[in-house]
């Protein structure tokens, strides 16, 4: 994959740099806020070499690559002018429009915990592992290694308002350091023992409730929240030659005993209000809350709307000291990664089970929209499977009411985080998750018609700029185009290709690119791919004369397509019986500008081109073999 290459063509198919407005990744995507969504082309940016797919959800345009994200972002980022080229946000200026409620929050819950939300994953599964250490006396609690570790591990949940505030203030545009100063008065070694003790201090008076702050996670982001509108007002009252010292010192003499007396509380009200009522569901039916939890996690993933649980369930830990969703969401996860499995034992197409088998491992690793995006969703059954085998695993954890010790992602690599309450349960959950997820997509995660259609790639057409793969239009036999019983094709005037002779009733794009030609008889078809080879698409033999009759076009000229798209409908029985031939021939009209080859077995024959292709019978798993020589 050339990611300056994809870089390019992703900033050009969004609109290019002058429609962007925010640009960020995190694990997997491109995160665009972008001027103009109507500008930006989904199905093209989707056909490119290295794309899962474009999602356009919760107000962000996002453009799922999977692991190799940031090598995509680093020269898009150079390409687009980007002032801040990492992995937060960047700051812009409002551009109008209006944005719901919603996806305000959401975007503003996603923009806070993304950048350490991988530091935050490493820091819970390290508190498991010292758990697990610990129960299996590798470790002692008195030891100098669990103590060393310990802190790194729980130090990051101890201090985390202070990693809040800054990125909160980041995502509201405020400054940065004051809200870290603010945090860090949160959880100050003397206050903390202050209200530990549940002694009472007063501000000029007025009683502080002795409330603690460390590990938790509404009250700073509230606090935050109002200094966004205070720090503005500061800076209109003071003069620029003294603002950059007196906008800090007023906003820390106003809001420390502000958060501390009202907005902390109040903070801590909601999130108590919170984990109680999240207790108060699970504990009614743990088992159902496990199966809806297992079985929707992944669509809340989709609509991007899962971040919303977040500040949730480490809320929990901080006031419950133990959250009940993590080890149901790792089911929805493994569940995903048992469908990928199953694609890749029963697709025949290789570019699937490719994709399909590296799913496998990173959604076992706590990445799914790889899975999602490029396996299940894409193929529809196979999401709904593990929706299912996610909401009975689900069931199994919840019932056994599995917590989880401390926050990461869920993954297998969170299990040391389950030890304890409901442990086994959730190894049962997730063991059943995975089998039944692969077994149920195996059995009924294809139509027939899917099935039909997993072919191989017949030939390759390389130029001077890359490879571009085209695959067979239809279902069918692949026979010599030499073969052909019309010697314009059969003489290769019109250009190399190949024939086949047709099982299926659609003809489908075997490229991506732009409808370039589109007869009113609907016997042909033309295509310019998007590197530029001139490809037709020629139904039967001398079937123009049928004047359209068996034939229905399903795209317009100058009509964008991608690969595998329904390009044209006929009636294969219908020609035979009116005594045509329909044999289906696809040519590279502009071969002179291109060298076709295939494997390295063609490179190496005397000829000056080979072309070897491969069509699979997915019913009896023959193959048939053609070569086209020419000399």
């Amino acid at each position: 994959m050339d990611y300056n290459a994809t870089a390019k063509q992703i900033l050009a198919g969004i609109g290019g740099k002058e429609n962007i407005n925010t640009a960020w990744h995190c694990a997997t995507r491109l995160r665009f806020k972008l001027k103009d969504d109507k500008l930006a082309d989904g199905e093209k940016i989707e056909a490119l070499d290295g794309v899962i797919t474009v999602v356009n959800s919760a107000g962000q345009y996002q453009v799922v690559i999977g692991n190799t994200v940031e090598k995509v972002f680093a020269p898009l980022a150079e390409l687009a002018g980007l002032e801040n080229p990492d992995n937060q946000e960047a700051d812009v200026a409002d551009d109008g429009k209006k944005e719901s409620i919603i996806n305000k929050l959401i975007g503003f819950i996603s923009g806070v915990f993304t950048p350490f939300l991988g530091a935050m994953a490493g820091a819970g599964i390290l508190k498991g592992l010292l758990a697990l250490f610990l129960s299996l006396g590798w470790l002692t609690e008195k030891s100098g290694a669990y103590q060393i570790w310990y802190a790194a591990g729980d130090g990051f949940f101890y201090f985390l308002p202070i990693l809040l505030a800054f990125t909160a203030a980041k995502k509201l545009k405020v400054n940065q350091f004051v809200a870290v100063a603010l945090a860090t008065a949160l959880v100050y070694p003397a206050l903390v023992a202050i209200t530990s003790s549940s002694q009472t201090i007063n501000f000029f008076g007025i009683p502080v409730i002795p409330t603690t702050y460390t590990s938790s996670v509404i009250p700073i982001l509230l606090a935050v929240w109002v200094m966004s509108f205070i720090e503005p007002v500061l800076d209109k009252v003071f003069p620029e030659a003294v603002r950059n010292i007196f906008t800090p010192l007023f906003l820390l003499l106003i809001m420390a005993p502000l958060t501390l007396i009202v907005v902390g509380p109040l903070g801590a009200g909601i999130g108590t209000l919170l984990s109680s009522g999240v207790s108060a569901i699970y504990n009614f039916a743990p088992a159902l809350a496990g199966a809806l939890m297992g079985a929707f996690w992944q669509v809340f993933v989709i609509f991007g709307v899962h971040w919303t649980f977040v500040p949730v369930m480490m809320n929990n830990i901080g006031k419950l000291g133990y959250d009940p969703l993590l080890p149901i969401l790792s089911v929805a996860v493994i569940s995903q990664a048992g469908a990928a499995l199953g694609v890749f034992l029963k697709s025949k197409d290789s570019k699937m089970k490719s994709l399909a088998g590296s799913s496998v491992a990173t959604a076992l690793l706590g990445i799914t929209e790889p899975t999602i995006y490029g396996v299940t969703l894409k193929l529809k059954r196979p999401f709904i499977m593990a929706a299912i085998a996610g909401a009975i695993g689900g069931a199994i954890a919840g019932g056994g009411q599995a917590h989880a010790s401390s926050f990461t992602l869920p993954s297998l690599l969170a299990l040391p985080t389950y030890l304890g309450n409901g442990f086994t349960s959730v190894v049962i959950g997730l063991v059943v998750a995975f089998v039944l997820g692969a077994v149920l997509t195996y059995l009924f995660g294809f139509s027939k018609q899917q099935l039909k259609n997993d072919e191989t790639i017949n030939a390759t057409v390389v130029d001077q700029d890359g490879q571009e793969s085209i695959i067979s239009p239809v279902s069918g036999t692949i026979i010599p185009l030499k073969n052909v019983k019309d010697e314009v094709f059969a003489s290769e005037a019109m250009g190399q290709g190949i024939a086949i002779v047709p099982t299926s009733n659609i003809i489908k794009a075997p490229v991506s690119g732009t409808v370039s030609a589109v007869y009113p008889t609907g016997h042909a078809i033309g295509i310019i791919s998007e590197n530029g080879a001139e490809v037709l698409i020629h139904i039967g033999i001398d079937t123009v004369e049928l004047n359209g009759q068996h034939f229905k076009t399903l795209v317009k000229q100058n009509q964008k397509i991608t690969l595998g798209e329904p390009l044209v409908e006929f009636d294969r029985e219908a020609l035979r019986s009116a005594g045509y031939d329909n044999t289906v021939m696809l040519i590279i009209t502009n071969t002179a500008a291109y060298r076709i080859e295939d494997t390295e077995e063609t490179m190496a024959t005397d000829s000056n081109w080979v072309l070897k292709l491969t069509q699979r019978n997915t019913e009896n798993q023959n193959e048939y073999r053609g070569e086209v020589k020419h000399v």
